[in-house]
């Protein structure tokens, strides 16, 4: 079980309480440092937030007309907040970033995504490349660069960081935002901390920043403290909190060690990235619909698929403007995210895979047809080109009708839907 699914299972059976007493408070908070310390989250974190929940609600009433455990809902609210730490909004000025880690981090796939952030909201943005240690980090960061259609610099076999850095300055100063990438360690030792000071004084970076992959922890804030005191960091970017059950744990670790969270990686694509917010992570946990960022997510995902304004049609449906919206759907993430934006965390994770798994196989038995059928599915009572579609996707005869089937059906849903006046109104505007 997750930090968000037992800190909804948590409310959710304070919520059932028929008297909410000092009792019944208790226990809530016991129940909470289970799952807390379940997450890995540090003891004494644990125990000061659940004892400041504790006093707030035994000595404070809740206001006329709030039930008292939805009271007691945002006084938790308000402890994860502080135990997380505080949104962060980035800057949209010229700066340069030098990006530090151990390896296993997500560092040279997080120096890119960065870029792409800044270079989606209008500043030209640019990659060095300084891991002169680990093999194939030039090629790796240099393809990155090209999928996030970003510059890059690099001299390949030359093990002078701190000389990579001044040349990558020099060639990039029209450029707004810089990144530098730099070579991680197994540990934080001598020889990193050395080559990090002289890359360091050479790049003159506004921003030092640390990436922390989520599955460490608490030991997130022991790393967080041992490159501050080497070369003085001005944040963490916390990676891999799609898949990390830790991912608490190392935001609150961050947070007590004093080292902000900046950003958040929260799956493997380049758009998965975002800064950290804190309403909407704590809202997450919570299962509070997020849907500002679904419609951000359709938009972005829109955009990344080069799909056009014709091409999801709401006056018509047909198998053409379906894949084009299956292709738009894949951009946006792993299905679960999507729930998790629409308040609906807990959707088994059975369920998830069967549908994610489905989609996918109507995408190619779709990909497999001729323009005509996909614009005319009349066309597909015909056994032959059923046949043809089943070869041509490599699945089974059954499975082409099915999807004409479940088509068929979703479409007298859309007709019906269509004409709803109220919700063509509220879709146009969307």
């Amino acid at each position: 079980m997750d930090l968000g699914e037992g800190l909804r299972q948590a409310i959710a059976k304070l919520s059932r309480s028929t008297i909410i007493d000092a009792k019944t408070i208790r226990e809530f908070c016991k129940e909470l440092q289970k799952i807390l310390l379940n997450a890995d989250v540090e003891v004494g974190l644990v125990f000061q937030f659940t004892k400041e929940i504790e006093e707030k609600a035994l000595k404070s009433k809740p206001p006329a007309g709030l039930a008292p455990h939805d009271y007691i809902t945002n006084i938790v609210y308000e402890e994860l907040i502080k135990l997380m730490g505080s949104t962060y909004e980035p800057e949209l000025k010229p700066h340069k970033v030098l990006l530090m880690g151990l390896y296993g981090s997500g560092k040279t796939t997080t120096a890119a995504k960065l870029a792409k952030f800044y270079q989606n909201r209008g500043m030209s943005a640019a990659l060095i490349c300084c891991d002169v240690i680990r093999p194939a980090a030039y090629e790796q960061l240099e393809t990155l660069a090209k999928q996030a259609n970003v510059t890059f610099f690099g001299i390949k076999g030359d093990k002078d960081a701190a000389k990579i850095a001044r040349l990558g300055l020099e060639k990039l100063k029209d450029r707004q935002v810089i990144i530098c990438d730099t070579s991680g360690r197994s540990a934080l030792d001598g020889e990193l901390i050395e080559e990090l000071k002289r890359v360091n004084n050479s790049f003159k970076p506004d921003e030092k920043v640390l990436v922390i992959s989520a599955d460490t922890g608490q030991v997130a804030g022991k790393q967080a403290r041992e490159f501050d005191s080497a070369v003085k960091i001005n944040g963490v970017i916390v990676t891999k909190m799609d898949g990390s059950g830790k991912g608490g744990g190392a935001l609150s670790a961050a947070n007590a060690a004093k080292a902000r969270t900046l950003f958040m990686g929260i799956g493997e694509k380049l758009n998965d990235f975002e800064p950290y917010d804190a309403d909407k992570f704590i809202g997450g946990l919570l299962g509070v619909p997020d849907i500002a960022s679904l419609v951000e997510h359709v938009q972005s995902a829109i955009s990344e698929a080069n799909i056009k304004p014709e091409e999801v049609d709401l006056e018509k449906l047909n198998f053409e403007t379906f894949y084009t919206q299956l292709k738009a759907l894949n951009k946006m993430g792993p299905l679960k995210n999507i729930f998790g934006m629409m308040g609906a965390p807990d959707v088994p994770k059975e369920l998830l895979e069967q549908s994610e798994e489905k989609l996918n196989k109507y995408k190619v038995m779709i990909a497999s047809m001729t323009k005509r059928e996909r614009n005319d599915a009349r066309l597909l009572n015909d056994a032959s080109r059923i046949r043809r579609i089943a070869k041509g996707s490599g699945v089974s005869e059954k499975d082409v009708r099915s999807l004409i089937s479940d088509f068929n059906k979703m479409k007298r849903s859309f007709n019906t839907l269509k004409n709803d006046r109220n919700l063509k109104r509220f879709l146009s505007k969307m």
